[in-house]
């Protein structure tokens, strides 16, 4: 049963419509319009009477002229009247006249980094007559991000005297990738932040094209090392030293470069720009000699290179690599830490032995993705080893199977936990952007454990301070979907929710079905509007009133003909906005379900944003999505069921989320 305020009849279901929730997008034209001002203050001064009466004279002449011709040649011809803007909303107007194409120009990858340019919308040619409050809706309410432009990459993060800082990639000139600085803000529970002045500007010679990615080691004495890789006058990739000026500061206000930068520069065989993004160090069992791990290619074969050092000043590049992929690429933002196989504590970054696994992750430069694999590592031969090679980093799992990439872990001392954070893109127009003045954001940060179920994954879930901002909980409890039906869930505004839901697939027809969608595949299916025999089912996210915007995010039972089922999370973009110039991608993978375990899903909804978890974590998905209609109060929730052959048992627990409180220090 529903809960009281919130009761379900079998009158409350509707079946979903014949086209299968497919609503084809109108085509519509648009007059555009643009206006840029950009004042200038300028000095007034005195001008001698003779120079105003030379001006007065000369105007009158050219009024004398123009009258000339006029009586010469006649009237000119009459002008076109202007026609009203077209725009989704009667009351207010489009916005700007869009670029000839929409497609951006490369940026990073002329640099010699990954591409930063979103450029997998859906239609290149076209641009939707976006509104101040559609833009204004997409702001996310409880993710980090700046007060305005360009962010990417996370770095270094850490904790110090009581905060947590997050430094990130920011461009503080445009909403585009570029001049990349480091910015910085501090936050007591990784929820609500505080922004701090720039830690670190491009203003050296080796890094004078980009602060890029770096992280933060924390030495034996408290002492806080910073590497990271800056872009030379001549554009090589270079490792560099920083250090807090005052270490006393809890807010780690001052920056110090290291003058003897740079400390490591690109070894022969590697390509100036093949070189990047070192990882936190980890103390060898010496207990003097710290190692730390770089991002790297030759040819097609992805690797880190590992060196050795005491002092952070001077350091030894090792004879072999950490571990290398063939045919993954280059990889960046290589990340390299231990998990306990005993219990649910994070672990720090030096710790290693029995009970322990290591896990070394690569975000691939050639598809925008990160992949992990866990592993052993040998101190005494610095390698590390992949549990099962057909799940070896760049070729098995991936972290998240959304729009997710460059993602960084920290050791939390105070809360004994390794927290992952990641950067999440933007997937519209350029244009778009540069129109709202912010792009991209950061995660939810997650804590990162062993999955001892299945004992060949991790398991991610978001930090527990997020539920602080829950308020106004509802359930529903064992709503039965029949095939095709679609059941809306009453709660008020579905913009900021944080949702748990579980899903029971009757029994009897899951034994019954024989081979069912074999090769089914999220990302090459119709998502939720293709219908199976054991799927697809869940949860419909900003949807409008009429479905003409929905998002989908589902499970789907593939059976074989084995009898075995393979369940899939899937989250499906497709049908997301009626604007063509956004990305709809359907995302996804299989994920595995245990003897006993029901089908269950916990979503962080926020605006543009969607972070979807299945299974406790074993599996997450984040999409963003940009509707036109389903914004403000207008936003629905929906459980479905689009399968032909099954019923399934739904339920769900849902909070309303309140803002995140961040702003200036």
């Amino acid at each position: 049963m529903a809960s009281s305020d919130h009761h379900l009849s079998s009158s409350s279901y509707s079946q979903l419509p014949n086209n299968d929730l497919e609503h084809p997008l109108t085509e519509q034209s648009h007059e555009w319009e643009s206006s840029a001002s950009s004042p200038q203050h300028q000095r007034h001064r005195r001008r001698p009477f003779k120079v105003f009466a030379a001006i007065f004279l000369s105007s009158l002449f050219l009024f004398s002229l123009v009258i000339l011709t006029l009586t010469t040649h006649g009237p000119p011809p009459p002008q076109p009247k202007p026609q009203p803007k077209q725009s989704p909303d009667e009351d207010e107007p489009s916005l700007f006249r869009p670029p000839e194409s929409i497609v951006p120009p490369s940026r990073g990858m002329p640099e010699g980094v990954s591409e930063k340019s979103f450029r997998l919308v859906s239609d290149e040619n076209t641009v939707f007559p976006w509104t101040n409050a559609m833009l204004s809706w997409q702001r996310t309410a409880y993710h980090f991000q700046p007060e305005k432009n360009w962010m990417n990459d996370p770095d270094g993060p850490l904790y110090h005297m009581g905060w947590y800082h997050l430094f990130y990639q920011y461009n503080p000139d445009s909403a585009v990738w570029g001049n990349i600085t480091w910015g910085h803000a501090v936050s007591t529970d990784l929820i609500h932040w505080l922004y701090l002045p720039l830690a670190m500007v491009p203003d050296q010679w080796y890094d004078i094209n980009g602060v890029w990615t770096g992280s933060a080691t924390i030495l034996g004495n408290g002492q806080i090392v910073m590497l990271y890789t800056g872009d030379t006058v001549d554009l090589v990739q270079v490792q560099n030293l920083a250090y807090p000026a005052n270490l006393s500061d809890p807010l780690l206000l001052d920056w110090v470069k290291y003058p003897g930068n740079p400390v490591m520069v690109p070894p022969p065989g590697i390509g100036k720009k093949d070189f990047r993004d070192p990882t936190t160090a980890w103390l060898g069992p010496d207990g003097a000699t710290w190692s730390v791990t770089i991002g790297s290619k030759i040819n097609k074969t992805g690797m880190s290179l590992v060196y050795e050092t005491k002092d952070f000043t001077e350091f030894r590049l090792l004879n072999g690599v950490l571990h290398e992929v063939p045919g993954t690429g280059m990889w960046e933002c290589v990340d390299f830490y231990p998990v306990s196989t005993v219990d649910s504590n994070g672990l720090d970054t030096s710790a290693n032995g029995p009970g322990i696994k290591h896990v070394l992750k690569a975000s691939r430069d050639d598809n925008k993705h990160d992949y992990y694999a866990l592993g052993t590592y040998d101190p005494e031969k610095h390698k590390w080893t992949p549990d099962n090679p057909e799940l070896d980093v760049g070729i098995g799992f991936r972290y998240d199977y959304g729009k997710y990439y460059a993602s960084k872990t920290f050791y939390d001392p105070e809360r004994k936990r390794r927290i992952l954070c990641g950067w999440i893109g933007e997937t519209d127009s350029e244009a778009v952007n540069l129109l709202k003045g912010w792009a991209s954001v950061q995660s939810i940060p997650r804590t990162v454990v062993y999955d001892y179920k299945t004992k060949t994954s991790v398991l991610q879930w978001p930090v527990e301070e997020v539920e602080s901002l829950r308020y106004g909980s509802t359930e529903f409890d064992k709503i039965k979907l029949e095939p095709g039906s679609l059941v809306p869930l009453d709660i008020g505004s579905a913009t900021q929710l944080d949702i748990f839901a579980s899903f029971e697939v009757d029994k009897d027809a899951l034994a019954s079905a024989v081979e069912a969608d074999v090769g089914y595949n999220c990302t090459t299916s119709r998502g939720g509007a293709g219908r199976g025999a054991l799927g697809p089912f869940g949860l419909l996210v900003f949807a409008d009133k009429s479905l003409s915007e929905l998002t989908p995010v589902y499970f789907y039972i593939a059976k074989g003909t084995d009898g075995k089922a393979h369940t899939h999370f899937c989250s499906d973009e497709s049908r997301s906005s009626l604007a063509p110039d956004v990305g709809k991608l359907i995302y996804g993978s299989t994920v595995p379900v245990l003897d006993g375990e029901s089908l269950k899903m916990r979503l962080l909804v926020d605006h543009s944003i969607v972070e979807s978890f299945a299974q406790g974590g074993r599996r997450v998905i984040t999409s963003r999505v940009y509707p036109t209609k389903a914004i403000y109060g207008d936003a629905r929730l929906f459980f479905f069921n689009n399968a032909t052959g099954v019923s399934v048992t739904a339920s769900a627990k849902i909070w309303h989320m309140k803002s995140a409180d961040i702003r200036p220090f």
